[in-house]
């Protein structure tokens, strides 16, 4: 198989997160958003040590699998993978995912294990809590975008008004965004050439309470991209402006110069655009459009190069910068940057699974005097549902307002047994005096620091509970922990994601003794 040439073949099977293996002959390739069955063309665009990767061309022949996408941005928008396919199949192909790459390390455990299958999201359709458009193009120098990046493009956005997997309540903000910045002629930010004004649309929204939180994301750049603000070059006017009645709506919105100098508002021009930004979102709910409310409106200044949401400054055009979710019979304050996970239904399934593992270990006269540590623990969810089968747990988080939050819901909810600690988890275990008695464990995409592994081990916690979303970063961190005297008692896969390639696995490690 030669790099370059061009090839047909008809895809295998989809291996974590979304590898199409096919046959040429007696060679392999990759063939990245494919799905099993389908017929494909595709260029060898890489040849190493005997392995093969092409780029997809062309889809020639549907999978038999395939039953039609409800999404009209289906293939070219780079979101989900299976949505052509019955979520039934769906879950097949991610269990088979799984536990494929489990059998792969624990084949060398000497004991048995227990494999659960898959669990299904409750809502297949509509279920994401939280999105982050991008503005852009969908073709060079084309009209304004808003939405997700295409499929195989860094630059090229997609305005995703018919997304499937986000609610109503999204598709309507999305779509008056756009067309408000659209016929203003606003610029975006050019990622090459470092200019221009629009970056994102976050929109996060609770499935329970129905409260929304929405935040422009832009840079200090008002003037059209051409790299200078409105005051030539400051982030901070010295223009003063007059905030009157009618542009102070609902009685909250920029309610002094101060505010808005602090939030890089570059005089008056950029100040009446966002009011015509928070007015445009307003009416939405004003004339009874949306499901939910708003609680909060934000203007975010991010001048960073990279392509990330984060803040340098934050202007609360209205509300407040948080909202409420219910999960499990408790009650979270979520803020901008927290983690939460993206799918409220599945996240209750994916922690009532985490509560039975524990529940499995038995209430012995000891388990109300255990310690427990929640690592990498978000706005504190699980260590919440922790709470009532320990005498204390302790989480730790490096995102601080999360940890301020969880403080916050911990109260809320009546919890006086949760400590929350702010920082790394690799530098946090050294400075807690308290030892664990059990371990739960909810890494970033790419699992634990390789130097936070070993500290973790060396407690030597009879039982660890590890949730992962991305599998091969699980795998790769059991292998420390099997070779450290662990072995896997049970997991079960849990679709948080439907239609896209990613999915949650839940494991209980116990220590040999």
């Amino acid at each position: 198989m030669k790099k370059g040439q061009v090839y047909e073949a008809t895809v295998e099977r989809v291996d974590f997160p979304n590898k199409g293996i096919a046959g040429v002959g007696e060679d392999t390739v990759i063939v990245k958003n494919s799905l099993p069955g389908q017929k494909v063309k595709f260029q060898v665009n890489k040849v190493r040590k005997g392995k093969a990767e092409g780029r997809l061309l062309e889809v020639l022949e549907k999978s038999p699998l395939e039953t039609g996408s409800p999404c009209s941005h289906f293939g070219v928008c780079g979101g989900c993978t299976y949505i052509s396919l019955p979520y039934k199949e769906q879950l097949r192909i991610k269990e088979e995912q799984v536990k494929g790459l489990l059998d792969g390390v624990l084949g060398r455990q000497e004991d048995t294990w227990l494999w659960e299958g898959i669990k299904g999201s409750p809502a297949a359709y509509e279920y994401r809590n939280k999105m982050e458009f991008s503005f852009g193009d969908e073709v060079k120098d084309g009209p304004l975008s808003l939405g997700m990046h295409k499929r195989g493009s860094f630059y090229d956005v997609v305005t995703v008004e018919d997304c499937q997997i986000v609610d109503a309540d999204y598709r309507l903000i999305l779509k008056a965004v756009r067309d408000y910045f659209a016929e203003l002629g606003t610029s975006y930010y050019h990622r090459i050439r470092h200019t221009g004004y629009l970056r994102h649309l976050l929109v996060r929204k609770a499935v329970r309470t129905g409260e929304i939180l929405v935040a422009l994301v832009t840079t200090s750049q008002w003037e059209n991209g051409d790299g200078a603000t409105a005051n030539g070059g400051s982030a901070c006017c010295e223009e003063a402006v007059e905030v009157s009645a009618e542009d102070d709506l609902k009685g909250n919105a920029c309610h002094e110069m101060e505010q808005v100098c602090r939030a890089g508002c570059n005089g008056r021009a950029e100040y009446e655009v966002l009011q015509g930004f928070l007015s445009t979102l307003l009416e939405l709910e004003n004339n009874g459009r949306l499901q939910g409310r708003f609680a909060g409106i934000l203007h975010i200044v991010n001048d960073s190069q990279a392509d990330v949401v984060q803040s340098d400054c934050t202007q609360v055009l209205y509300g407040q910068e948080f909202f409420y979710e219910e999960l499990l019979g408790l009650r979270f304050k979520i803020s901008t940057f927290s983690f939460f996970q993206t799918n409220s239904y599945g996240a209750e399934v994916l922690y009532e699974t985490v509560r039975e593992y524990v529940g499995s270990l038995g209430q012995t006269d000891s388990a109300a005097d255990r310690v427990v540590y929640d690592l990498y623990s978000g706005t504190g969810t699980i260590a919440q549902l922790m709470a009532p089968v320990a005498e204390k747990v302790i989480g730790v988080e490096i995102v601080e307002e999360a940890v301020e939050a969880a403080r916050k819901n911990a109260a809320d909810n009546g919890l006086d047994n949760c400590e929350f600690l702010a920082g790394d988890v690799l530098k946090v275990l050294d400075e807690i005096s308290e030892k664990p008695d059990l371990i739960i464990l909810d890494p970033p995409r790419d699992g634990i620091h390789p130097k936070a592994l070993p500290k973790i081990i060396r407690y030597g916690v009879e039982h660890i509970i590890y949730i992962s979303c991305k599998p091969t970063s699980l795998v790769r961190d059991l292998e420390t922990f099997l070779a450290c005297g662990y072995r896997v008692e049970r997991a079960a896969a849990v679709d948080q994601f439907p239609w896209t390639a990613n999915v949650e696995t839940v494991v209980l490690l116990s220590h040999r003794n």
